[in-house]
């Protein structure tokens, strides 16, 4: 099965790292995040990869100039300035007509793939995405007039669910996708949505993306500890 990974975004909130290198070729635990992702995949199986290339393409060209272990990786340009759901519909060609996995270079999960595979085949639609429950960030309060009527320190289970990558889509879902400025989170995943194309397999185990250096930093911590 071929895996999409989307790593040609400009990741502009980690700019003191992604002036010289792309978001997934940023360093956790002593290797580039996207690498990591990568042998995430490996390790349930899945080892044919294809990395949409746009912003400093060059780096993650000359990183994988190599061979890694018995995978097959091919790296393809989609445009510096192309959104993600341009970057998928570019990758059309080597897609093929056969179902596929797709997630972002900049988040990193514990999900059973094999499961979450088990799961888009069952339901037979266009798309299925992980819906995760995003790490707490701030305590929750609740107000009635003046009072705090409740209040939680950090709680998980106060945030809602979220999309956390890690999709399995049916090659007909491309045609939802306009052109290389249609964000893929906006009408693809909307449309699909509204025709009941769009599935969530839900997984409360670990999940994290690095939106910011204190992601960075927590990633860092935890990747030394957990195990795929």
């Amino acid at each position: 099965m071929k895996i999409v990974l989307l790593a040609g975004g400009f990741g502009t909130r980690l700019s003191e790292y992604t002036k010289t290198i792309p978001k997934p070729m940023i360093h956790i635990d002593g290797k580039p995040l996207l690498l990591h992702i990568m042998q995430f995949y490996a390790k349930h199986g899945f080892k044919d990869f294809y990395i949409a290339l746009g912003y400093k393409g060059h780096v993650i060209k000359k990183f994988f100039n190599k061979k890694f272990f018995d995978w097959n990786i091919n790296l393809v340009e989609t445009g510096k300035n192309t959104m993600t759901g341009g970057r998928l519909k570019r990758l059309k060609k080597h897609i093929g007509n056969e179902t596929f996995m797709m997630t972002y270079g900049d988040g990193i999960s514990n999900v059973n793939l094999k499961k979450l595979l088990k799961f888009h085949k069952k339901n037979k639609k266009l798309v299925t995405l992980t819906a995760v429950r995003p790490p707490a960030r701030f305590g929750a309060l609740k107000l009635k007039n003046h009072y705090v009527s409740y209040f939680k320190e950090k709680s998980k289970l106060d945030e809602g669910w979220i999309n956390g990558g890690f999709f399995v889509m049916e090659p007909k879902f491309l045609n939802y996708i306009k052109n290389d400025d249609t964000y893929l989170e906006r009408e693809p995943l909307e449309k699909a949505c509204k025709k009941k194309q769009l599935m969530a397999y839900r997984h409360e185990g670990f999940w994290q993306c690095m939106d910011t250096k204190r992601d960075k930093d927590n990633l860092n911590k935890v990747l030394k500890k957990i195990k795929f």
